[in-house]
């Protein structure tokens, strides 16, 4: 890549970041439309399909800035885009009629909150333990997240079929007032072309972000860490807030739900193939303090909507839940956290 001023890397950044927005928007109206075509579970859409579509951003960057051997880079972005994509939940409430956290009919999301606050607190104890085995220069640590992030997907599936909680109080069920698959209507083929295309586009300009984003990290002086947990985990994080929008506005709040923390799981099992592209030992050893405030954030944010999911009267402020307007709280704490920690 040539070089670029500062102004001039602020600029192809904000680019890749638009194109990773509408090639993320798009892939996430072709994976709705696919799946109301082949009678596909919204919840299991929600948590597999869409979230690893909309998780490409984070594949792209992460996978490259490993091999870069940016490892705070690495850790920053994905740590810290799980508060930033749990406050994504949060913003769709302004679309949604009440709290978002009021429509779910199963307990399939308290119990991916629940699995993803296990994953984040080990990811944190692998951490202050620090790595003590290693093989090749691979950690144990992210070989136990593997296993455990594989051993809660294996759980969550045949959960869903399950009725065993069944909550009561519930809001009426929305209808589709913006119906996705009467605008992608055509051939599956030629709908499965497109998404690979928008997966292409998405993987390309995702290790751009990358790029661009360690040029801004050293030009403004503020750092790998601070830009990693801050600008490029909110840029990344764009598929998830357009995909979450949209599926609220369809009346699909478990799809939208399941997406962000279907997300946020697999932002932690990326640390296993990230570790294994950083040679430089146990990615997990000896990381800075954002990365462990970016854990205890994330860890917050998801308790907070598992308490939000299992108290079903709430009370709201305008069009948010008051699980919503903490979580944001939260999060707008958290950017002062990592400026004061850079």
């Amino acid at each position: 890549m040539p070089d670029t001023t500062l102004l001039q890397s602020l600029g192809l950044f904000a680019v890749s970041a638009a194109i990773v927005w509408f090639a993320g928007t798009r892939l996430a109206y072709l994976a709705d439309a696919l799946a109301d075509r082949f009678n596909l579970a919204k919840s299991l859409v929600g948590l597999l399909l869409l979230a690893l579509a909309t998780s490409l951003p984070e594949v792209a960057t992460t996978l490259s800035a490993a091999v870069s051997q940016a490892k705070a880079l690495v850790l920053n972005n994905l740590f810290g885009g799980i508060a930033f994509q749990t406050a994504i939940l949060a913003l769709s409430d302004l679309w949604a009629r009440g709290a978002i956290t009021n429509y779910p009919r199963k307990a399939n999301h308290a119990l991916e909150a629940t699995l993803l606050v296990f994953l984040l607190a080990i990811a944190l104890l692998v951490i202050e333990v620090g790595e003590p085995i290693a093989v090749a220069g691979i950690g144990m640590g992210s070989v136990l997240i593997a296993l455990i992030y594989g051993g809660a997907i294996w759980l969550l599936r045949r959960y869903d079929g399950e009725n065993d909680w069944i909550p009561v109080d519930l809001p009426d069920e929305v209808p589709e007032t913006f119906p996705v698959s009467a605008l992608l209507a055509g051939e599956s083929r030629a709908m499965l072309w497109q998404a690979g295309a928008a997966c292409l586009a998405i993987l390309v300009f995702g290790v751009l972000l990358v790029t661009f984003a360690e040029r801004i990290a050293s030009q403004s002086g503020l750092g790998t860490s601070f830009i990693g947990v801050t600008l490029l985990a909110a840029a990344t994080s764009l598929p998830e807030l357009t995909t979450s929008i949209t599926a609220v506005r369809i009346g699909a709040y478990t799809m939208a739900i399941s997406n962000i923390f279907g997300s946020n799981l697999i932002m932690l099992v990326l640390i296993f193939p990230a570790d294994m592209l950083f040679r430089s030992g146990p990615i997990l050893q000896n990381t800075s303090q954002t990365v462990r405030l970016a854990l205890l954030f994330g860890i917050a944010v998801t308790a907070i909507y598992l308490t939000g999911l299992i108290v079903r009267r709430k009370p709201t402020v305008g069009p948010f839940g008051l699980d919503s307007i903490i979580v944001l709280a939260v999060v707008i704490g958290s950017g002062f956290a990592y400026y004061a920690a850079r």
